[in-house]
């Protein structure tokens, strides 16, 4: 199969707000739409998408860990929670050094069970009478403790906006994408932070940046996941500037190896699927979900 054959299909239509965190559970796609509070389920085999789990405030990103746990980046309740199988959604962490979170984003796992997630401010996600209690946005980790809790620390003390976040496959390095939403006068960045034995980062790495513009801002990655080979593919891109609503395939070292052009205004994430891990499953701002049948194989560190 050739890159050219990349053709995306719509297989959920717009439900109205935004759809984001698909995940592949080994027969489906989990994904949430965050203004509903659901999270939904398409199983390619029956073509059909149902409501999966409920009450979910305002969830964005979702994960798995190595026990088969789904995980949740809730903006809504600004915590990390877990999506038990009796229907309970437990609240894993909701504070670092005292304060509460902002409005968790995107999430993570490694091979150590950690979570790593990225902790902006997003308003629309939120109660507007909810206040921000810390004075930055930032990356955050939480490590697994002997008791079954979760110690968290700040790990990015030079981010503004962080976005999409990825740990590569050797566990080495932490991709994170600097969004800078809020401001026309920062680059929207690919970065690579070196991941320490503690658990800190190095100083990071730009591997690509999309630029700024005073009157027609770029816009950045959103969300990532990775290919067997270890390539970051992501969405990004709109109408409003640049080459438009696209799927990228990075390099580990940032080089731009495919574009691929898919008709929505905003796309949000991605997640490969399928039994042989080729199809690319993305979703949208307007709340799509889309697929398509690519020649590159998914990698997922769970389940």
């Amino acid at each position: 199969m050739s890159i050219e054959s990349w053709r995306f299909e719509l297989v959920g239509k717009p439900y109205g707000g935004i759809s984001e965190g698909p995940v592949w559970d080994g027969e489906s796609i989990l994904f949430t739409h965050i203004q509903s509070s659901v999270i939904m389920r398409y199983s390619p085999e029956s073509g059909k998408i149902v409501e999966w789990r409920g009450g979910t405030n305002h969830t964005n990103g979702l994960a798995w860990d190595r026990e088969g746990r789904l995980f949740g980046a809730c903006s809504g309740a600004r915590c990390i929670l877990r999506f038990d199988p009796d229907g309970t959604n437990v609240v894993v962490v909701d504070r670092v050094d005292g304060l509460k979170l902002n409005t968790p984003n995107d999430l993570v796992m490694d091979r150590s069970g950690r979570i790593w997630w990225t902790n902006p401010w997003n308003a629309a996600n939120i109660d507007p009478r909810e206040l921000e209690e810390l004075d930055n946005r930032s990356v955050l980790m939480a490590a697994p403790q002997t008791d079954g809790r979760y110690s968290v620390k700040r790990v990015t003390f030079d981010t503004t906006m962080p976005n999409g976040i990825l740990v590569s496959i050797d566990q080495k390095t932490l991709y994170v994408a600097e969004s800078n939403s809020d401001r026309q006068d920062i680059d929207r960045e690919l970065r690579a932070y070196p991941i320490n034995d503690d658990g800190s980062l190095g100083s990071y790495t730009v591997l690509h940046t999309f630029g700024k513009d005073a009157t027609a801002v770029h816009r950045g990655i959103d969300g990532m996941c990775l290919d067997a080979d270890g390539n970051i593919v992501a969405t990004a891109g709109w109408p409003t500037a640049g080459p438009g609503p696209m799927i990228y395939v990075f390099s580990p070292t940032g080089r731009v190896l495919e574009t691929h052009p898919i008709a929505c205004t905003r796309p949000t994430n991605c997640c490969f699927g399928g039994r042989d891990m080729t199809t690319l499953y993305v979703t949208s701002t307007d709340g799509h979900l889309y697929r398509a049948e690519t020649d590159r194989v998914g990698w997922g560190i769970y389940p």
